[in-house]
């Protein structure tokens, strides 16, 4: 390994090297949370155009904040690996790297050069990253996606609206954060198999991950309760049927909350907090096999009782009974909700444009470890000259690849 161009990190992940040669969200994300970890994270783009998330809003005066802390706490270089010189100078640096992410439509790889066996021939120890919308094989292998497709082919999308509605997604694509997850998760697992085999016997691996498989690997009962009760679980708005109550509901001041009751001790606590005990021995709420089949009239209940409140009465009362609850925060709320305060959930990352960006914080927390801030994301080759000069690339070699616009 050469020395990293960027400071030691002391978190657990420290002495890991990892080459990003994904764009967009979900792979990228897989790296990110390594870099939060403490891996040295080196991520590639191409010299001309760079990666499309710095396109994706918001971008605010010119600034790419989407891309800022989405790719944090990575170095930034360019390189064409579409090009012989690229693919060469890959090669060339990979024994360097203990992990590679790539999120290229099967097969574009293997057309560049690129094969896994070409890779593990450079680093018979590389751990590959392979995170698709499809996977490497199957007859969608080579479809292009996108995290509202993942979402939609996995049954996520399905669930999601009103009842008497069309599906819906979110305003925010879930189906890359939630691939991403199982990105880094991956990645962990595979160093976590290396660590315990010797150096002599360790090969390096490629991992498969499917991103419609990612969202798929959630829905843990859906298809048991097809297969035994005959069921295919459809919307329900914010209403879950599976438990009650579990809904969100609105107060007489226009806010809204939700209020989770899952079993009887603790719909206890909320008819409490209503001052509503005489629901606790009316035969449709006895248990939650029975309240679940009276959704509509319990949440009516409880719906009634919160129009007549406004939130901070809704909310004492729940506390004092130690009921579940949330007020539905946007973000502003959140940025100034006490306990994310307190835990500063919210951290600046300095920013060489704009000073500092805020952003989510590192998670999880190691207790007795306090991780470093990351930066926000690398300028578009920024690292150039310290990584180059890192792997011995002579001058001379260098102004020639800038000519033949390799990097």
């Amino acid at each position: 390994m050469t020395a990293s161009t960027d400071t030691p990190s002391q978190g657990p992940l420290r002495g890991v090297r990892i080459l990003d040669l994904a764009t967009v969200v979900a792979a990228p994300l897989a790296g990110t949370l390594c870099a939060d970890m403490g891996a040295e994270v080196i991520k590639v783009e191409l010299p001309q155009g760079g990666d499309a998330l710095r396109s994706l809003a918001p971008v605010w005066q010119g600034h790419e904040l989407f891309w800022k802390v989405a790719n944090r706490g990575k170095q930034g270089i360019t390189l064409d690996v579409r090009q012989a010189q690229g693919r060469n100078l890959l090669l060339r640096m990979l024994p360097q790297f203990d992990v590679l992410i790539e999120n290229f439509r099967t097969g574009t790889m293997d057309a560049w050069g690129l094969d896994i066996a070409t890779l593990h021939a450079h680093n018979p120890n590389l751990i590959v990253l392979r995170l698709t919308g499809f996977g490497q094989t199957g007859p969608y292998a080579k479809r292009p996606g996108f995290a509202r497709v993942f979402e939609a082919m996995s049954g996520f999308t399905h669930l999601t609206g009103e009842a008497d509605g069309p599906p819906q997604h979110m305003n925010y694509p879930l189906g890359d954060a939630i691939a991403g997850l199982f990105g880094a998760f991956s990645i962990s697992t595979a160093l976590a198999e290396r660590a315990r085999t010797s150096p002599a016997q360790y090969k390096g691996c490629e991992i498969d991950l499917a991103a419609t498989e990612a969202l798929f690997r959630l829905l843990d009962p859906l298809a048991a309760e097809m297969q035994f009760m005959d069921m295919v679980r459809q919307r329900s708005g914010s209403r879950a049927t599976y438990t009650a109550p579990s809904n969100v509901f609105e107060t007489a001041d226009g806010q809204w909350i939700t209020i989770v009751g899952t079993g009887n001790p603790i719909f206890e606590r909320i008819c409490k907090a209503m001052d509503r005990t005489d629901l606790l021995t009316d035969p449709r709420f006895t248990n939650n096999l029975e309240r679940t089949r009276h959704l509509v009239e319990l949440d009516q209940e409880i719906a009634t009782w919160c129009g007549k409140h406004p939130i901070a009465h809704v909310m004492l009362q729940l506390d004092a009974q130690e009921a579940p609850y949330s007020r539905v925060n946007s973000i502003a709320q959140a940025a100034q909700d006490p306990h994310f305060m307190a835990r500063k959930a919210l951290i600046d990352l300095p920013d060489s444009d704009l000073g500092s960006v805020k952003a989510p914080c590192i998670v999880p927390r190691f207790v007795g470890k306090e991780l470093p801030t990351p930066h926000t994301g690398p300028h578009r080759g920024e690292h150039n000259e310290n990584f180059y000069a890192a792997i011995n690339l002579s001058e001379s070699e260098l102004a020639l690849l800038k000519a033949n616009k390799v990097i």
